[in-house]
Order: C-alpha cells, then structure tokens, then sequence
C-alpha cells in the first residue's frame, strides 16, 4: 500500500505561462495536481514530500495545505526538503513569504545539502532524498530530453527505485500512470 508520495516539477520558467498564476493553463494544472492528491490520498498516501522550489513544489505544498483543512483529508503530512539553507536568498519577497508559510505548517522540514558543496550537488542530494522516502512519485513533467532538468533526474532516480509514477504534463496537464 502507498503511504508516502514525493513530488518535484519544472520551476515557472519552463512553463508557456511562467509565472502568471492567473492564466487559465496554471490554474488547470493546479486542479489536476490537486485531484491526483485526493486519488492518492484515497489510495493511502498521508505524507507528501516537496523540495521547497518555486512553481509546483510551492503550489504542491499550498494545494496539500488546503486540502488538509478539510476534515476528510485531515490525515495530510505536508514534508518538506531544502537543498540548503538560505537557497531562497534570490526570490522575491512573495515567493520568499510562501516558502516560510509551507515550513511553518509542515510536519517536518529537512535541510538535506551541505555547506561547501556546489548548489547542483545539493539539488540533486535533495531530489534523491525526497524519492528515498517515498512509494511513488508525482512529477509535473514534459519529457523534454533536450533540456538538461533536475525534474529529469528525479523521475529517472524514481524509475531506478522502482517507485510507482504519475506524470503530468505541464502543458495539457494529461496523466500518465507508469507501474515499474
């Protein structure tokens, strides 16, 4: 049975929409994020692990937050890994904001890098951990092999695990469910 899903997704830049939240392209891979959460959650799954990046990871943790408001899904343990400390130090102050308000309320926040070693070595110790602790993983994922992605590695990490995986597409926000 499932208990634990682990989640990462493109930053905005790669979407056609990039940081417009409002655009009716988002709004749709919200709701689909959203009704994948509720599937898993009737499936079992109670902990959700996101790596505290900008787009899906922060919608990811606000959606799951929500969701756990409501007494039928009370039972959500919102997770959240950090590459390293102060990885945010570039972001607007929203976005800054955000990120503060999911580590307030999670369950338990991890800080997985360490200092000294390069951010890439970092993201991707953080990408591992969160597929480490987890039995399937949700990606918002265009399979773009042209573009080198962490969310590339992740999903190939994941796949290597032999975790169950459900991709979505950022641009048509289809699902694909992948059995290993």
């Amino acid at each position: 049975m499932l208990q634990t899903c682990a989640i990462t997704g493109h930053r905005p830049t790669r979407f056609k929409w990039k940081y417009d939240e409002n655009n009716n392209s988002c709004k749709r891979l919200k709701k689909r994020m959203r009704d994948q959460f509720v599937l898993l959650y009737e499936q079992g799954v109670r902990q959700f692990w996101v790596g505290g990046a900008l787009g899906v990871d922060m919608w990811a943790g606000e959606i799951l937050l929500r969701l756990k408001e409501q007494p039928e899904y009370s039972e959500i343990k919102l997770m959240v890994a950090l590459p390293f400390e102060g990885h945010d130090a570039g972001w607007d102050e929203r976005s800054k904001k955000r990120l503060a308000f999911l580590i307030r309320h999670s369950e338990k926040t991890v800080v997985v890098g360490e200092k000294g070693q390069t951010s890439e070595v970092n993201y991707r110790r953080r990408n591992e951990y969160i597929v480490d602790q987890a039995d399937c993983l949700l990606a918002v994922y265009d399979d773009d092999r042209s573009i080198r992605s962490g969310t590339g590695k992740t999903v190939n990490y994941a796949k290597e695990k032999r975790l169950k995986l459900l991709l979505i597409h950022p641009d048509t926000a289809a699902v694909e469910e992948q059995l290993i």
